[in-house]
C-alpha cells in the first residue's frame, strides 16, 4: 500500500473540549492527501469517542510514558510520508487552505519544516494576547528566539531522520530541532497566513510548570546563554513594566496589580528549572521525571 505524502501526528490526552473542532478543521482541509496518527496517552474523557469517529490510525500509551520527544520518534518511526504535519489537538486552523498555506514552501527542497501563525482563543487573556502577538506577527518572519513551533507545522521526514527530537530534557523538542536545523543551515519557514487558533490561559501554577520545563530544556539547547537570579529578577522587571503600560494605555488597572505575581513566577520558574537541567547536564543524568512529574502535575490534558 502506498502511503499518502504527508501524514498527520495529533497527541491527545482529555481534550474532548476542542479535539472535535480541531478534527473537523483538519477534515475540511482543501488540501485531502493526508493520513492522521493520533497517540493518545491515557484520555479517561470522550476524547477516543470523538477521535474513532475518523479514519485515523491510534496508538495508546500509557500517561507515564508521555515523554514529548520520545513519543514524537516513536510516532514517526511508523510513517512512510516525506512530510510529516504536527497539529496539537487543541489547535484549530482557521481556513481551508492553512494545511495547504503550511506545506507550500516545503516544496522547495532547501526548506526543512514550516509552521504557521497562532491566533489566540476568543477568551484569551489581554497578556497572552499580547506575549502571542509577539511571538507569532502578522506579516514578516518570526522573532529569532523562536525557531519552530510544534502545533501546527510540518517537516520534511529526510531531515528529521538526521536528527530525531531529542531526550535530554522534557519539553522543548520543537525549539532544540529547530536551533539543530538552523545550526545545519537548514532554512524553516514561518507562515503568517497559514492561521490556526491555539493559546492557553496558564494559572500561577500552569505558569510554573511550563516555564520550569522550558528552562529545563535551555540548559541543554542553550547551555552558554548567561543565566541567574539577578539576571531573572531583571527580566520580570522589564516584562511587568510592559504588562503595567499596556494595562494602563486599555485602562485595566486591575491587571497592574496581577502583572508582578505573573511575571515574578514566569521568569523565576525558568531559572530554577535552567538550574535543574545544568546541573543534569554536568552530572550527566539522564532522569527526565522531575520535569515531566513539575508539568504534567500541574496541567496533564496540555498537548
Amino acid at each position: 500500500m502506498t502511503s499518502p505524502p504527508v501524514t498527520v501526528v495529533m497527541r491527545t490526552k482529555n481534550c474532548d473540549w476542542v479535539v472535535d473542532q480541531a478534527l473537523a478543521a483538519l477534515y475540511a482541509q482543501d488540501f485531502t492527501d493526508f493520513e492522521l496518527l493520533v497517540v493518545d496517552s491515557g484520555s479517561t474523557d470522550r476524547t477516543l469517542e470523538m477521535v474513532g469517529r475518523t479514519p485515523a490510525r491510534v496508538v495508546r500509551i500509557a500517561p507515564q510514558d508521555y515523554v514529548p520527544g520520545a513519543v514524537l520518534n516513536d510516532a514517526i518511526a511508523t510513517i512512510r510520508s516525506p512530510v510529516i504535519v504536527f497539529q496539537n489537538s487543541d489547535t484549530v486552523p482557521l481556513h481551508p487552505s492553512a494545511l495547504r498555506r503550511l506545506l507550500a514552501p516545503l516544496r522547495d527542497e532547501r526548506i526543512a519544516a514550516s509552521f504557521a501563525r497562532q491566533i489566540p482563543r476568543p477568551e484569551a487573556l489581554p497578556w497572552v494576547r499580547r506575549d502571542y502577538a509577539r511571538a507569532f506577527p502578522e506579516r514578516g518572519p518570526a522573532p529569532e528566539w523562536l525557531p519552530l513551533s510544534l502545533p501546527f507545522a510540518a517537516m520534511r521526514r529526510s531531515v528529521w531522520e538526521r536528527h530525531p527530537f531529542y531526550v535530554d530534557a522534557w519539553g522543548s523538542e520543537d525549539t532544540e530541532w529547530g536551533v539543530w536545523a538552523r545550526r545545519q543551515g537548514h532554512s524553516i519557514v514561518y507562515v503568517p497566513d497559514c492561521r490556526v487558533m491555539h493559546s492557553h490561559n496558564y494559572t500561577l501554577s500552569q505558569i510554573y510548570g511550563r516555564r520550569f520545563i522550558e528552562g529545563e530544556a535551555d540548559a541543554f539547547v542553550h547551555p552558554d546563554a548567561p543565566q541567574g537570579p539577578i539576571r531573572a529578577i531583571h527580566r520580570a522587571a522589564r516584562s511587568t513594566a510592559a504588562d503595567a503600560l499596556d494595562a494602563v494605555r486599555r485602562g485595566a488597572w486591575g491587571e497592574c496589580l496581577t502583572a508582578p505575581a505573573r511575571r515574578a513566577v514566569f521568569h523565576w520558574a525558568h531559572w530554577r528549572g535552567h538550574r535543574h537541567g545544568a546541573r543534569r547536564r554536568r552530572r550527566g543524568d539522564t532522569d527526565l521525571r522531575t520535569g515531566q512529574r513539575i508539568v504534567l502535575s500541574r496541567h496533564e490534558s496540555v498537548r
